[in-house]
């Protein structure tokens, strides 16, 4: 049987709600200049059209992998909730948060309370992250690597105590013989992104997959479609970035889309295939870009 696993990201949903000068400190003061230079490029009406066609296209699940929110102002946390719910229900969707979404320290309350129902585990519940869904034979394990950083900075960590947390998970999943997907905001390999912008614990993280194992690992951040490797004890496993949902304009691979992950058993191993679904060039319609295997 196929499992269909829908993925998207860094929704950067707009517009962005009047902020009080108080608000503007710090970080989220230039934050907010650069919004206003990057809301032209987030579009809510092709946003729309991505929700549209992952629902026409009847996933089992959705994961969607963070920077739901621009700045962090309080204001922007109920509109990010209403717009998770356009996707399905917290138990068919699954979250994890990006930089934007825990952009400053007091963030951080708002983001726990608002996005508890899309990442409440069903197992495994240790702490908030990570976190444990099994669907059919499918292990989604939601890990946080949204942290607040300083001014200009874009990187996140998972830092020691939820990778021990991870590490009991896949180990438990592996040995149940559960098909795990890790999904997390940053590309999570060494050079995944550029400085600044990166994982900056991803060597640790190699090395706990390198020990542990997954089978998949979903991502944002870049804006981007991508396919990387690293070294698990069975072979390489795949790392898979998708783009912005809401991206317009831009190049093939920056253009708004999604990826469907079709699943399914084949012997002793996993089958995944990938399709891209996304925006034409004159962003009128969400089509099938391209396929990939993993």
């Amino acid at each position: 049987m196929i499992f269909r696993l829908a993925h998207l990201s860094d929704a950067h949903i707009g517009p962005l709600p009047a902020p009080r000068k108080r608000d503007l400190m710090g970080k989220r003061l230039t934050g907010y200049m650069n919004w206003r230079r990057r809301s032209r490029i987030h579009n809510m009406d092709v946003l729309a059209k991505i929700v549209g066609d992952i629902h026409a296209q009847k996933p089992d699940h959705v994961a969607m992998t963070g920077d739901i929110l621009n700045i962090g102002l309080p204001a922007e946390f109920p509109f990010a909730s209403a717009w998770l719910e356009t996707l399905g229900s917290a138990h068919d969707v699954s979250f994890v948060p990006g930089n934007h979404d825990a952009y400053v320290r007091s963030s951080l309350v708002h983001l726990d309370q608002t996005f508890a129902p899309w990442t409440r585990a069903d197992e495994i519940a240790l702490k908030l992250y990570p976190y444990l869904r099994v669907r059919d034979s499918i292990a989604l394990i939601g890990v946080n690597s949204g942290v607040p950083t300083a001014p200009l900075l874009a990187s996140g960590k998972l830092g020691s105590e939820q990778r021990d947390r991870l590490e009991i998970a896949l180990a438990e999943t592996g040995s149940r013989g559960l098909m795990r997907v890790v999904m997390i905001h940053h590309p999570p390999q060494r050079k995944g992104a550029s400085p600044g912008r990166g994982l900056s614990d991803a060597s640790r993280f190699e090395k706990l997959i390198s020990e542990h194992g997954a089978e998949l690992i979903i991502h944002g951040h870049n804006h981007r479609h991508s396919v990387a490797h690293i070294a698990g004890p069975n072979g390489p496993v795949p790392i898979v970035g998708v783009a912005s949902a809401s991206a317009v304009p831009g190049s093939e691979r920056h253009r708004a889309a999604w990826h469907m992950y079709e699943i399914e058993r084949d012997g002793d191993r996993w089958k995944i295939d990938g399709i891209i679904r996304g925006m034409n060039a004159d962003d009128t319609a969400v089509v099938e870009l391209g396929r990939f295997s993993v």
